[in-house]
């Protein structure tokens, strides 16, 4: 389950500024998290929401992309894909935890812990008004733009 609220929290994320939810009030945003920088699931996520980043800003709706990478792999993947939006660092697993992404997988027959693909969309008052949960990346950010165009 989301949180209600989005909790106060501020984390490290790439462009060498801070993520800080409280900042972000009076915003809307949307925060998808993923399992890993560079693989190919997350390369195509990302740049699906590259492709439709100008569609969003246009919206009124900033993206973050948010996993346990570190901000170095963060900034190397941003730059590799050339992301127009910061990538959120979250080793600690404090905002996956808060948002319930956190789910065990089976890899190759084993149990292992891992960031389940969400995307949340926040409102101005930092209240989550729509989520996905264990996404399929074709189709999916065009199904979160189409939402986000309906808010007024």
């Amino acid at each position: 389950m989301p949180p209600e609220a989005v909790p106060a929290l501020t984390l490290s994320m790439t462009g060498g500024s801070a993520f800080d939810t409280s900042a972000l009030q009076g915003q809307r945003y949307i925060l998808y998290f993923y399992p890993k920088d560079n693989t190919p699931g997350c390369t195509t996520e990302g740049n699906d929401f590259r492709i439709h980043h100008d569609a969003f800003a246009a919206a009124g709706v900033k993206i973050y992309g948010v996993s346990r990478d570190s901000v170095r792999s963060h900034e190397g993947f941003k730059t590799k894909q050339c992301f127009p939006f910061e990538l959120v660092s979250d080793p600690e697993e404090t905002l996956c935890e808060a948002f319930g992404v956190m789910k065990l997988k089976n890899m190759y027959g084993k149990q292992v812990r891992g960031v389940e693909r969400s995307t949340f969309v926040i409102d101005t008052d930092g209240r989550v008004i729509r989520e996905w949960r264990g996404v399929k990346v074709p189709g999916h950010i065009e199904e979160v733009l189409a939402f986000v165009q309906t808010l007024k």
